[in-house]
């Protein structure tokens, strides 16, 4: 499958590639890869599968989607990249280093653990509302935004739930991403990963202090699977840890991966662990 994907910076330099979450896009990193972008780096930002622009398929699941940014660093020729994937593409990048790991020179995860998660019901109200909304009724983004606020009642998550709509025409609007394919496997989103291979490169698990995606409990399959990692909170904030704290997140990994101790130790000084 190709995948849809936008590109920062001069090919040459280390490469990072960036994978989103669900319900996420390319988009939701722009501003982060540009940065990135300014510091040397070549980013690729991927649409995953059912996402964004890229394909719609009823197969969705880890495999993949790992199979997906297999092809794709394949295909573009990427040596030695950085991977960075939150929540779902980090699950996506935690497989993929582990199945693969003389393809990838680092690791950051964010918000996200090998551990296999219950059924959240915050993601069935996601698709609950999107699914409410009559798009062939609707004049305006802000019409979608108040139909959908009672089921999702974050201004936050509102409003990264409409980067998926998109205006075909001037009054008419779809959604991006592949609500039934998704509604379908959402069940599989949650599979945790269960294996003895070890990733043995530097890692950084990136956890928001007020999220309960990585917990306590979860550091030593942490450590035994990604011996070289470390796992630093950004405290205050949720599971959304790049949206909600973007200049501490971007200091953190940044430091990490340009390979500067100087700066990674400084970001970390600013952070409550």
């Amino acid at each position: 499958m190709q995948l849809f994907h936008r590109k920062f910076g001069e090919e040459g330099d280390q490469t990072i590639i960036i994978l989103h979450g669900i319900f996420g896009t390319s988009d939701n990193w722009y501003s982060y890869a540009r940065r990135l972008s300014q510091e040397g780096f070549e980013v690729f930002t991927l649409d995953q599968r059912n996402h964004g622009q890229s394909p719609h398929s009823d197969n969705f699941n880890y495999l993949a989607m790992t199979d997906d940014l297999f092809d794709f660093i394949d295909e573009h020729e990427i040596e030695d990249p950085i991977l960075l994937g939150h929540s779902m593409g980090g699950k996506v990048a935690m497989r993929f280093a582990l199945e693969n790991p003389q393809m990838v020179n680092k690791l950051i995860v964010v918000d996200i653990s090998l551990k296999a998660y219950g059924p959240r019901k915050q993601h069935k109200s996601i698709i609950k509302a999107m699914k409410s909304v009559d798009l062939a009724l609707v004049k305006t983004r802000k019409e979608v935004e108040d139909q959908i606020a009672n089921l999702v009642p974050e201004l936050r998550i509102r409003q990264f739930i409409l980067k998926n709509l998109h205006r075909k025409e001037k009054d008419e609007f779809e959604w991006r991403i592949n609500i039934p394919g998704i509604e379908q496997n959402l069940d599989q989103l949650f599979d945790g990963i269960d294996t003895i291979t070890k990733f043995e490169k530097p890692t950084l698990f990136v956890k928001g202090g007020a999220s309960d995606y990585i917990l306590l409990e979860d550091y030593d399959q942490i450590r035994y699977n990604f011996p070289n990692a470390e796992i630093i909170t950004i405290a205050d904030a949720s599971h959304w840890v790049h949206v909600e704290s973007p200049e501490r997140f971007y200091q953190l990994t940044m430091g990490f991966a340009s390979g500067n101790p100087t700066w990674y130790e400084r970001a970390k000084e600013k952070l409550t662990f």
